[in-house]
């Protein structure tokens, strides 16, 4: 059941985060139904377990791959609603806090991540598959390839950045931007690693991951007057609407308010 699936997620040109994140779905309700028959009732309480303990945003992914799941294996649809979505907003880092990061970090490779990442703002995944010939000097753009939803895109590059990036490239004859030290790609878990480390040493008591810095650079974009389709093409966003929760998450517009208790 689970080869029938995964050879319909690469028939579709699933990633393969995508089509990891799909099995490993499958995998644990197999492993909680424990051979009962997998039909509807038993989903149901499988994913009201879930929401017990898990955000919704995460049992939401967990029930698309399960529909898809019972559409592909046993040709039926499931009459489950998708969870409700919690409307909760990321505490943004501000700018200062950012700079903090970056001046925290002595090894150059790390330093340089953090700033591609807030600089660009890339996703995890994004950063991890850089090669140095996805960076364009001359025209001061690097080329994100087969990003989210297989689209490639380009992102301007910091002025600032790209000396760095110059001279950082000729350290090594890799063709990844940012390898690891034994060889091959850095994980999601070690550029967590990195970025955590850097917000404790900075002395930051907010959460702060990867993703964040990716949220921070939009809406500080957003702050400074850029306009929304901009920044839609810079996130590579197929969808406005999942840029404009960067308008919700700006507080400037409301720190700028003349409160009328201000004019009494």
């Amino acid at each position: 059941m689970l080869e029938k699936l995964e050879n319909e997620l690469k028939l579709r040109n699933y990633s393969k985060e995508t089509i990891t994140g799909y099995l490993f779905s499958i995998e644990k309700l197999i492993d909680y139904a424990k051979g009962r028959y997998l039909e509807e009732e038993l989903i149901k309480e499988y994913i009201v377990k879930k929401l017990e303990r898990q955000n919704p945003s995460s049992v939401r992914k967990d029930l698309f791959a399960i529909k898809l799941f019972f559409s592909c294996v046993f040709g039926k649809s499931l009459n489950i609603s998708n969870p409700k979505k919690n409307n909760t907003l990321p505490e943004i880092l501000t700018k200062e806090e950012v700079k903090k990061m970056i001046d925290s970090i002595s090894n150059i490779k790390h330093k340089l991540i953090l700033k591609v990442l807030y600089g660009c703002g890339l996703r995890v995944s994004e950063i991890i598959n850089l090669e140095k010939e996805d960076i364009n000097l001359n025209e001061g753009l690097l080329h994100i390839r087969l990003a989210k939803g297989k689209k490639d895109r380009f992102v301007k590059l910091p002025e600032r950045l790209k000396a760095e990036l110059e001279a950082y490239c000729r350290l090594t004859s890799e063709e990844i931007l940012f390898p690891s030290n034994r060889g091959g790609k850095l994980t999601k878990k070690t550029i967590g690693k990195v970025v955590g480390n850097a917000a404790e040493k900075a002395g930051i008591k907010k959460e702060v991951y990867p993703h964040l810095l990716r949220h921070s650079f939009a809406t500080h974009l957003l702050e400074q007057g850029t306009d929304l389709r901009i920044i839609q093409k810079l996130l590579g966003h197929s969808d406005i609407k999942t840029t404009q929760i960067y308008t919700q998450i700006s507080q400037a517009n409301i720190k700028n308010i003349n409160m009328p208790l201000d004019n009494i």
